[in-house]
């Protein structure tokens, strides 16, 4: 059981690190998008999908903070490809020029890791007049992928090789109002609690990656989509959230406190 640290019938559980589970894996060939790569699982992941071969761009809101990262990743690991875009998921706009911008590179995308997010922040509308939450974790990442899914689909039947579209979600996925995402109140600032808001943006990512999923089988796309819970390992995604929130969100979540050597 993840939850106690025991291995499950993958031989992995909730203790294992990233580069435990790609221990003997090549990556060499395929490129990978990550959203939120400037710190946190993002910039981990990132490390260790270049330390097995991966090409890998960083999509993110701060530049500066990634290239710190980059430069602490090209010292661990030389022979690193890592190249960085600029995306704020928040804004439909800078998803639409990310797209664009990926797709005049002419580079092939072979993962897209859809990782970056909020967490229950004082209640904000995004620029496109959208609550933030909602607007971050699900929206920018909902409009990046379909964007981005002819060039998925283009490499997969190109090179033979299955893509792969991970939606970073969470367990809090299953704590939402009754009835799930409440779409007639979702800009009402009026009896907002950020937590609740996050619970519905992450229920919004599982579903977007069931419905990927459903139609990639139907239509014998060569891709999988997955949402998936990482665990509980404390980043800054909690920078908004008061020690009580924090205290409330591990026990919705069903969190645990283990990370990989690597902290950023």
């Amino acid at each position: 059981m993840w939850f106690f640290g025991t291995n499950n019938s993958s031989g992995f559980s909730g203790s294992s690190t990233a580069e435990e589970v790609t221990h003997g894996i090549d990556g060499t060939g395929l490129t990978a998008i990550v959203t939120g790569a400037s710190s946190g699982l993002g910039a981990e992941t990132t490390r260790v999908l270049a330390l097995r071969g991966v090409h890998v761009i960083m999509a993110i809101r701060n530049i500066a903070n990634g290239r710190e990262i980059r430069a602490k990743i090209l010292n661990e690991v030389p022979s690193a490809k890592i190249d960085i875009m600029e995306l704020d998921l928040s804004s439909m706009a800078s998803v639409r020029t990310f797209a664009s911008d990926y797709k005049s590179t002419t580079l092939p995308l072979n993962l897209l890791i859809n990782n970056a997010g909020v967490c229950a922040p004082p209640f904000t509308l995004s620029e496109d007049n959208i609550e933030l939450q909602f607007a971050t974790n699900y929206l920018g990442h909902f409009l990046l992928t379909h964007l981005l899914l002819d060039t998925m689909k283009n490499t997969a039947l190109e090179s033979g090789k299955e893509g792969r579209i991970v939606n970073v979600s969470s367990e809090a996925h299953r704590y939402t109002i009754r009835g799930g995402i409440s779409f007639d109140r979702l800009n009402n600032s009026s009896g907002y609690f950020g937590l609740l808001a996050y619970c519905q943006s992450k229920l919004a990512n599982n579903l977007h990656a069931n419905e990927l999923a459903r139609r990639f089988k139907n239509d014998r796309v060569q891709i999988t989509a997955n949402s998936l819970h990482p665990g509980g390992i404390y980043t800054n995604i909690f920078r908004y959230t008061s020690l009580l929130d924090r205290s409330c969100n591990n026990m919705l979540c069903g969190f645990e406190s283990r990370s990989g050597r690597h902290k950023w």
